[in-house]
């Protein structure tokens, strides 16, 4: 809610002018640095089915449950999982659609001798013409700004509106306006069963109930909820396409929204479909 607030009262309101870059980044030490050897699977775990169509790795402790993540056979590393929300957050706050062309260079170029095969450092630009947005991640060293180690940050002419799932801060550029700062509230006292959840994530919990409630008005109004799935595709292709770029040496990729596809560069299409392992077969329009 707090960032709901944040685009009512100061984006839409026009405080900050012209917006003309934005910066969305992530510096925490996600990325997993361990390197254990590999070994069988639980007994419980039908590995097998639980690779399902993607490439089989050996099988080690990282693999499941959760630090699966560490790895490109499946995920889409810290741009997949960070990046795509602040991104999603930045194209709600200024009403973006598809970015033109995305290019990204990174590596791992600190945490060499970690099992996990994603980026530890990484920058991507994602072009909507008359404004950029720059991610940048670094599971290594410090944030530049600690208050925002995973953040979106929108630059106008009259001011900068730092955004995170904890608070967020308008500071204005010249007379006129006053600063605001605003901390999520995490509304502890309405849902005291949110003090005892097991691994609820608190800060953003307010949030996903603003979410079901629209959804579920959406579903009873036969309406588009505000986070509708197409917003949610176009925010992920355009992180798949970040790491398509970083894994091609770092060239642009000009995209064709109404295509789905790379224009004029065969190998990039060529690696928007992964081949599945038998006998999964991927699916197309035309079979599903």
């Amino acid at each position: 809610p707090h960032l709901m607030e944040a685009r009512e009262q100061i984006v839409a309101k026009g405080l900050l002018g012209n917006v003309a870059h934005a910066e969305v980044c992530c510096y925490y030490h996600m990325r997993n640095r361990s390197n254990p050897a590999d070994s069988q699977p639980p007994a419980n775990l039908d590995y097998d089915m639980w690779s399902g169509p993607a490439p089989r790795r050996p099988y080690s402790e990282l693999c499941h449950p959760r630090t699966w993540r560490a790895f490109t056979e499946y995920s889409n590393g810290i741009v997949g999982d960070m990046c795509v929300h602040m991104l999603d957050t930045v194209r709600w706050m200024l009403d973006l659609g598809w970015p033109s062309s995305i290019v990204s260079q990174g590596g791992i170029l600190v945490d060499k001798q970690a099992k996990a095969n994603t980026t530890d450092t990484q920058t991507a630009c994602f072009d909507f013409d008359d404004l950029q947005v720059v991610w940048q991640h670094r599971a290594w060293g410090h944030a530049p700004d600690p208050d925002y180690p995973w953040a979106a940050f929108l630059y106008g002419d009259k001011g900068t509106l730092k955004l995170s799932v904890n608070s967020y801060d308008f500071i204005p550029r010249g007379g006129g306006a006053k600063p605001v700062h605003r901390d999520v509230n995490m509304e502890l006292e309405e849902y005291p069963e949110d003090k005892t959840e097991k691994a609820l994530e608190r800060h953003v919990a307010p949030a996903v109930r603003v979410h079901m409630i629209d959804f579920l008005n959406a579903v009873a109004k036969r309406s588009r909820p505000v986070a509708d799935i197409e917003q949610g595709h176009i925010s992920t292709v355009s992180c798949i396409l970040a790491n398509l770029s970083q894994r091609l040496g770092g060239r642009a990729l000009r995209w064709d929204a109404k295509t789905h596809s790379v224009i004029d560069d065969p190998e990039a299409n060529k690696l928007l479909n992964r081949p599945y392992r038998a006998p999964w077969i991927h699916p197309t329009p035309e079979t599903v």
